[in-house]
């Protein structure tokens, strides 16, 4: 018999009754019943109840071993009575009577309980990891973790995607976030840096002749923590084609995402696929936002022109000024007390805003409130229709700048959405945010930048570049959204260096700048780029979706907390002088750092 296991912990059932077994685990639950005592053996299989008889000289030597220790019990499988079977275990029909007893590692006294869902706090868990990674919940999440990136990698080689792995240690990128920078022990004062991502590489790869690449791609950015963002890295499912469109792209990674999500769902809903397009300017039109969560119904609506002139003087002079006004249906909420909108009320001013107005239209139609009073017969129903309204429903306004009124009713929305409780919680809507503009105007500088990336391609290529205005030109680029969770941005790319020149010289740089900053890149396209595009949807919000987990640091094994520090391993650290001078480092620390030291 092998020295630690025949059998793992949750493989037994009554055929093996009568069975000389051995089981290695941790103590999980010990009950004494005074003649017999009965001891809960887990491992990351499962549980099997062993038992041993007060008789036995094994009995005080078990009873004396903590919860958490490692064991190695030898036994005979025997059949419980029909009074103690455990129907919630696989392996509740049966028990273990120790024979023999090893004790392969005493565990002290926890500072975390390992056999309950009881919070230790989120300090606790991350400095003991190795402890939290034994709960039953967290054994369920790693593996669904990774049974989610087998299921990607199957699905993408399936598609003919070849994986390929793209260096770690590299040169700073312009990804937008800040880099981790390594210094160079060799090259005295230079520094790699770790890939915010793979995208130039990928890019290189397309040029090199590779025509699908993907790999699981650890990334890493030096930004702040956010419940949907992990401090530092994170994984992505990074893929390029060659030789595609915009819908290529789409039809490639659409059965890819809807697969995993629907393989791993339990019983929820999965968008079926071709996922919804939604143009940019729309989706900021009806949802203020550009990651729109479908799951709500509600979709708001632009009643400026109802207002334009109105006796209603806040917006009527605001829309002189410039301004536009949103309306945010809160349906059935016409019969809600005065508190809930004074909330709201209160809730905008927090969030930076005036306030926020309304009107209630009663179960008979009847509109109420201040706005109402200051508005006519015509201009009431003009509103009511315009923004989908039924008798019993009230509406929130926002009055301000397009941008700003957009992204403040879409944060009005999702509220409303949370708050009356309209989300479907059994159900994934994906949707593709596409025709994102290739240019914004800076309003503090009056200067034309580029609006999202700047190497995806412009819709209309050279020709649009060239005589149209800049602020009217759409990239073909895009995002796919999950329950209002962006998953990944992706692009069919700029592939030729005209183009590009001529991309950035609209938004202010000249050849020599592009250049300096994209030599590398610039230099491959010269020599033969095919068309080509892809995207990268994120592995961790992916699983942090399919565990219904709100926080991300719950799916990834080891995380960072919230302040970029690694309790467990006490990371990031201080390192010694002589590891500084060989590296050719001096420290310059902030005041208070160093008065603090």
């Amino acid at each position: 018999m092998h020295p630690y296991r025949s059998h793992n912990c949750a493989e037994l059932r009554l055929s093996d009754e009568g069975q000389q077994v051995r089981l290695s685990g941790w103590v999980h639950r010990k009950r004494d019943h005074g003649q017999l005592l009965f001891v809960d053996l887990r491992d990351s299989f499962g549980i099997t109840q062993c038992v041993v008889d007060v008789s036995s000289p094994l009995f005080e030597k078990l009873e004396n071993t903590r919860v958490e220790s490692v064991i190695t019990v030898t036994g005979e499988v025997i059949k419980r009575t029909p009074e103690t079977v455990n129907d919630t275990l696989p392996t509740g029909e049966i028990e273990v009577r120790v024979r023999e007893l090893d004790i392969q590692s005493r565990a002290e006294v926890l500072p975390l309980q390992v056999n309950s869902d009881e919070d230790a706090g989120e300090d606790t868990r991350l400095r003991y990891r190795y402890l939290d990674l034994r709960r039953e919940k967290m054994v369920k999440k790693l593996k669904l973790r990774s049974g989610v990136i087998s299921s990607l990698r199957r699905r993408m080689i399936e598609q003919d995607f070849m994986e390929i792995q793209t260096p770690i240690l590299t040169a700073s990128s312009p990804e937008g976030a800040r880099d981790f920078l390594v210094p160079s022990r060799i090259h005295p004062g230079k520094f790699y840096a770790l890939p915010q991502a793979p995208q130039m590489f990928k890019q290189l790869l397309m040029v090199g002749g590779v025509d699908r690449y993907f790999q699981i791609a650890p990334c890493f950015r030096d930004e702040d923590s956010r419940a949907d963002r992990s401090p530092g890295e994170f994984y992505q499912l990074d893929f390029e084609m060659s030789y595609v469109t915009q819908d290529d792209v789409f039809n490639a990674i659409e059965p890819v995402l809807h697969g995993v999500f629907e393989e791993f769902a339990e019983g929820r809903e999965v968008s079926p696929y071709p996922f919804v397009r939604i143009p940019y300017a729309e989706a900021m039109a009806k949802y203020g936002s550009d990651k729109p969560d479908l799951r709500n119904p509600i979709e708001i609506s632009d009643v400026t022109e109802a207002f334009r002139g109105s006796s209603f003087g806040i917006f009527a002079r605001a829309i002189e000024g410039g301004n536009v006004v949103r309306a945010i249906p809160a349906p059935g909420t016409a019969g809600n007390p005065r508190s809930f909108f004074d909330k709201f009320n209160d809730w905008a001013r927090k969030e930076g805003a005036a306030g926020l107005g309304y009107i209630i239209y009663d179960n008979e139609g009847v509109p109420k409130g201040p706005i109402a009073k200051n508005l006519d017969e015509e201009r009431l129903a003009q509103i009511k229709e315009t923004a989908g309204l039924k008798n019993g429903d009230a509406v929130f306004f926002a009055c301000d700048k397009e941008l700003a009124a957009a992204k403040f009713a879409g944060h009005v929305r999702n509220k409303l959405g949370v708050d009356l409780e309209l989300l479907d919680k059994n159900v994934f809507k994906f949707c593709w945010i596409v025709d994102f503009p290739m240019f914004e105007l800076d309003e503090d500088t009056g200067k034309i930048d580029f609006s999202h990336n700047p190497f995806s391609m412009p819709q209309g290529g050279m020709e649009a570049l060239e005589n149209e205005d800049p602020l009217t030109i759409n990239a073909y680029q895009y995002d796919i959204v999950c329950n209002g969770i962006e998953l990944s941005s992706g692009a069919i790319r700029n592939h030729r260096p005209d183009i590009m020149y001529k991309a950035f010289e609209v938004a202010g740089y000249s050849n020599k700048d592009v250049e300096e900053s994209f030599g590398g890149m610039l230099s491959a396209f010269k020599f033969g780029a095919p068309p080509h595009g892809g995207s990268a949807p994120g592995v961790d919000r992916m699983v942090m979706m399919l565990a219904d987990e709100p926080n991300i640091r719950e799916v990834i094994a080891f995380p960072m907390n919230g302040k970029a520090e690694d309790p467990l391993m006490q990371a990031p650290a201080e390192v010694d002088e002589d590891r500084l001078r060989e590296l050719h480092i001096k420290l310059d620390l902030p005041l208070e750092d160093t008065e603090e030291s």
